[in-house]
């Protein structure tokens, strides 16, 4: 007996996103940071990293590309020190990487070279930048990609997840956590929590050697006029001697504080 069976298979299209991740260059935690004449910042000595919470974001959008087939490209708005990051991050995993010629002045400017960039390249599903970098700690550039984008912007991100072209978030806020859902595009400002330190990826041997195949693109900035500028620097004053006094010595303190503090 002969049987005439047809077999009828349904592809469904998969949504591939593509990240963009905005990489910050700053200085170390531990190095000691020191201005010339208190008007510009001294870089002499001191080993710059990938901002933490850009780098939290990064680790996500690798887990999306390694999870979900997702593209990911980085870009950096800074001067030629910046490579050696860059190429970190392609090592980590990223796809491409680009960078904007030209110091970074302000939150402003960086954040318009990164929205000019996103205009020449026609479209991205998620941008990622960290809330804040950790040396100015200025937290703009995010809201004003977003912003001048019209595009819907969630910071303070602690999770994220990509189902077709629909992002599930969870950010802090004050007393507890929000849930939100969104269409793509998006702008998520990423900190901690969106992975923890112990996710973060370290480039392997692999890694390494595929990125030094790779090329860092480098563009020209646009014409930007800066509508502020930094008048000076001031470092935080010396803290002053500290005098320690027994538990079981009152008068000592009490005259302290009657006669050389005069409080009391």
């Amino acid at each position: 007996m002969c049987y005439n069976i047809k077999c009828f298979i349904k592809f469904e299209k998969i949504y591939v996103v593509k990240v963009l991740v905005c990489i910050n260059s700053v200085p170390d935690t531990t190095s000691k940071i020191n201005f010339t004449d208190n008007k510009e910042y001294d870089s002499t000595n001191i080993q710059f990293v990938i901002n933490p919470n850009d780098e939290f974001g990064l680790t996500r959008a690798i887990w999306l590309k390694e999870k979900q087939n997702a593209t990911v490209d980085v870009i950096n708005v800074g001067q030629s020190q910046s490579d050696k990051l860059l190429k970190k991050c392609l090592a980590i995993g990223a796809d491409n990487a680009y960078r904007v010629n030209i110091e970074a002045i302000n939150g402003e400017m960086v954040a318009d070279e990164i929205i000019n960039f996103i205009k020449s390249k026609n479209h991205y599903d998620l941008i990622i930048a960290g809330r804040e970098s950790i040396d100015y700690n200025g937290g703009m550039v995010a809201g004003f990609i977003a912003s001048k984008l019209n595009f819907p912007f969630v910071t303070n991100c602690v999770g994220l997840k990509i189902e077709n072209n629909i992002a599930y978030l969870t950010r802090e806020i004050d007393g507890g956590r929000e849930n939100i859902k969104c269409n793509l595009p998006i702008v998520v400002g990423s900190q901690k929590g969106l992975v923890e330190e112990s996710d973060l990826k370290i480039p392997n041997m692999r890694g390494i050697m595929l990125a030094s195949k790779k090329e860092i693109k480098v563009l020209g900035p646009s014409k930007y006029v800066s509508s502020s500028k930094i008048i000076r620097f001031e470092k935080p004053s010396e803290k002053k001697e500290i005098k320690m006094i027994s538990p079981d010595n009152l008068d000592e303190l009490i005259d302290i504080l009657q006669n050389k503090v005069k409080v009391i």
